[in-house]
Formats: structure tokens, C-alpha cells, sequence
């Protein structure tokens, strides 16, 4: 079967075509309603990355392809998200940078452990990682909205800004962490003796 006649391949396809229209949405510093309409896009795409695991499972179409491009449109998303709040001036950069980095590090230790024929199962701190920065990113994406202001006044937009800071201290510390346990677990991998074709780029 072609990778592409897949419907979960589809759905993760989907989720890449439709980056550039979320950062259109909200890099064009729409009014008003601007921010929270670029802040459902992108709960909505990240919500297709449960939608497309379940597919893949429950008809039985997991593939190569799949197994490929479903983490890398993950990251794309993301990605994209961090760069354009810092673009906007709402994030600080070493925030997208440490968020960015993890999943470079963990990316380059996967393909690392898939050529030593391992694969490491994701771990509640992966889980915790991924719904946090949805959560945190969603939350900056809209906490600067007039409509917030609004509708709860000056002290409760304040709230809302204090509580869009939590959640990211909480998704930077289960980003780290979710590094932290996944090195863990591919201790003795890191530890050697690798297969013979290794090099560096």
C-alpha cells in the first residue's frame, strides 16, 4: 500500500500543510480576534497527532513512512509556534531555544539507538513534555488578547498571564526532564561498543 493511500499519513500530512496558514494567522497580528483564532489552528493540529496515531493503529496501517514523518511534523509545529511568538515578542529566545534543542538532542540519540536496533517506548515525562508546551504555547499565543481584558479586567488578564507563565516553567522543566530520563534510558547505548559505519558530519 502506498504510504500516501493511508488515512493516518494524510492527517500528519495535513498537520504540515497547514503550518504556514497558522503562522500566517498569527504573524498578521489580526484584531481582536486575531490570537485566538491562531491559537485554535494550532490546538487543532496538534490534536491530529492523537488523531493520526489512532488511525494508524486501530486500521492497521502503520508504516515506514508514517513512523517518519508523524514526529518530524510534531516538531515542525512546534517549531514554528516558538519561533513566531519570539518573532512577536512574547517569548523570550532561550526559552524556543531550549525547547528546540531537546528535540534536536533526543532526535539525533533516536536515530542513534534505531541503528543499534533499539527503540526507546516514550515515557510519561514525553507525554507530560508534549501536552504542556501545547498548553503553554496556546496560552501565550492569546494571553496578551484584548478580549481577555474584556472580559476578566486588568486583574484577571494579569491572572491569566501568571498562570501562561506556570504551565511554560512546568513545560521547560518536563522538557528537561523528558531528556534527562530518555539519556537515561539509552544509557548503555551511549556507553558502546557502537556498530562498525559511524562518522560525523
Amino acid at each position: 500500500m502506498s504510504p500516501l493511500n493511508s488515512i493516518a499519513n494524510r492527517v500528519t500530512l495535513a498537520r504540515v500543510v497547514f503550518i504556514p496558514i497558522f503562522l500566517a494567522i498569527l504573524l498578521a497580528r489580526l484584531p481582536v480576534w486575531g490570537p485566538w483564532l491562531a491559537a485554535a489552528v494550532f490546538a487543532l493540529l496538534a490534536a491530529t497527532d492523537a488523531v493520526d496515531g489512532y488511525l494508524a493503529r486501530s486500521r492497521n496501517e502503520v508504516t515506514t513512512f508514517g513512523k517518519f514523518i508523524d514526529p518530524i511534523a510534531d516538531k515542525l509545529l512546534v517549531t514554528a509556534a516558538l519561533v513566531a511568538l519570539v518573532e512577536l515578542g512574547r517569548l523570550p529566545s532561550w526559552i524556543a531555544v531550549l525547547i528546540i534543542s531537546r528535540e534536536l538532542v533526543v532526535s539525533g540519540l533516536r536515530l542513534v539507538a534505531v541503528a543499534e536496533g533499539r527503540v526507546i517506548a516514550a515515557s510519561v515525562w514525553g507525554k507530560a513534555k508534549t501536552v504542556l508546551q501545547t498548553v503553554a504555547i496556546v496560552s501565550f499565543i492569546v494571553k496578551d488578547s484584548s478580549v481577555i481584558v474584556q472580559a476578566a479586567g486588568q486583574a484577571g488578564a494579569h491572572a491569566f498571564g501568571v498562570a501562561a507563565w506556570v504551565v511554560m516553567v512546568a513545560a521547560m522543566l518536563a522538557t528537561v526532564a523528558s531528556m534527562v530520563d530518555y539519556f537515561y534510558h539509552a544509557r548503555d547505548i551511549l556507553a558502546g561498543p557502537w556498530t562498525s559505519g559511524g562518522g560525523s558530519a
